[in-house]
């Protein structure tokens, strides 16, 4: 049996993460939009990542992109032209085009790999993946009331965040230890690039690679494979964001690549260009 002692609150952070990674031109984004990030309250943290506050006020159009991690969001939206929503976004499995322009306001809820259901504990996490636009009656059975104007309202952030606070309070979670071994796995793939294949990870937790596949697709919404290779382009985009020369050959065999070759057919499938061409703006 797996190792179910290891918790993700054992690792519960102090401060929200400050890395770029995912976000293709994070340099142009962050230059036309104010992003920030603010834990939950601790009582959440073990299975909330992170808030996410997006606000922009443009004469331009701008087109942002993002490589999705392997995580659910739920993301309330004020958007120019259109009546303010809220929505349950699964795992994406493609590039992620938002389309900014105007004056708009974005708040999100960004849960941690096997930490959303919980908090809609009657369907695997997989039924949404690829999925946006669902709407939460439909995820959770149940929505807070005044909960879209309580969060997007607020000019102070901080009030923002208390009502994500509030609103997942209403909402759970219910415990549940399964939920908590995917989270404590899918942050070992996360953190340990010595994880490679799926069959040694699987034996190293004393599972089958079918009891890891179920678990990761009940809980996290795509398997354990997915998440070593999306892992892998996130860090292969933040070595193309530098803007440096890279030496693609080796940053292939950091990742565990058979080659130079692998690493360039998965970054040109993620990101639609091959790492060698690619150029912030």
């Amino acid at each position: 049996m797996a190792d179910a002692d290891a918790s993700p609150s054992d690792a519960t952070p102090s401060a929200p993460r400050s890395d770029t990674k995912g976000i293709v031109d994070a340099a142009g984004l962050l230059a036309r939009a104010r992003f920030r990030r603010h834990l939950a309250t601790p009582e959440l943290r073990p299975y909330v990542e992170q808030y996410w506050l997006i606000d922009w006020d443009l004469t331009q159009p701008y087109a942002s992109h993002v490589v999705p991690h392997p995580s659910v969001n739920v993301v309330f939206q004020r958007l120019p032209g259109q009546e303010p929503f809220a929505e349950v976004a699964g795992i994406g499995l493609d590039l992620f085009t938002q389309k900014l322009e105007g004056r708009g306001r974005v708040c999100g809820v960004k849960f941690r790999p096997g930490g959303f259901r919980p908090f809609a504990p009657t369907a695997p996490v997989s039924a949404w993946t690829g999925r946006r636009m669902l709407p939460l009656a439909e995820v959770f059975g149940k929505i807070p009331e005044n909960a879209l104007d309580a969060v997007l309202t607020p000019d102070d952030e901080h009030a923002r965040v208390a009502a994500l606070d509030a609103f997942l309070l209403a909402l759970g979670p219910t415990p549940d230890p399964q939920a908590d071994l995917a989270m404590a796995l899918a942050e070992r793939i996360r953190t340990d690039r010595g994880i490679r294949r799926v069959s040694e990870f699987a034996r190293a937790q004393g599972m089958s690679v079918r009891t890891l596949q179920r678990l990761f697709s009940t809980y996290v919404g795509v398997g354990p494979k997915w998440m070593i290779l999306r892992h892998r382009i996130h860090e292969a985009l933040e070595h193309a964001e530098t803007g440096e020369d890279v030496d693609w050959a080796d940053v292939a065999d950091a990742l565990g690549y058979a080659d130079q070759a692998h690493l360039i057919r998965d970054f040109t499938a993620t990101v639609g260009v091959p790492p060698t061409a690619y150029a912030p703006q």
